[in-house]
């Protein structure tokens, strides 16, 4: 099993949430809530209003997210879905806990424990990107009026 950082789509309650629990992508389970312990720029760009993790340590913000527990099963559909390594990369991050909720019979981290897990990030994106507004936790209805389009709903 791996651990993986969520931080847009991928989250609760979010577009592409229900993709981290359809078994014919593998198994997921979720341990906790966290924030990267660097900074990095998370940006809302490109024509379908995507949430990008510019691979620009030290600019931006805390990225708040979750981490989940994976099957290599699921770690493949997640690389593919992703487009490592095409469009991302997945590297290993150091994460703070904010709130550890993982199996009672597993490990259990306090909040302010740092762990790791794998983020998915790009350093391929257009030249304005790291001039954009950055964000410390991504939400398709957040404030920000920029409506998340679905991968079904796009034309290219």
């Amino acid at each position: 099993m791996t651990c993986v950082f969520v931080y847009g789509t991928l989250k609760k309650g979010q577009p592409n949430y229900y993709r981290m629990f359809d078994t014919t992508n593998g198994k997921a389970e979720f341990l906790a809530s966290a924030r990267t312990t660097e900074r990095y720029p998370l940006v809302i760009a490109s024509k379908y209003n995507v949430p990008f993790l510019l691979d620009i340590p030290g600019q931006g913000n805390q990225v708040h997210g979750e981490i989940y527990k994976v099957d290599e099963q699921m770690l493949k559909f997640l690389d593919d879905f992703e487009s490592v390594p095409e469009k991302y990369q997945r590297t290993l991050v150091k994460l703070e806990v904010k709130e550890w909720v993982g199996p009672a019979e597993g490990e259990t981290l306090a909040p302010g424990s740092i762990t790791e897990a794998f983020i998915y990030s790009t350093t391929t994106y257009e030249s304005d990107w790291p001039s954009l507004p950055t964000y410390e936790s991504y939400d398709a209805k957040g404030e920000h009026g920029l409506e998340y389009v679905i991968r079904e709903a796009r034309t290219d």
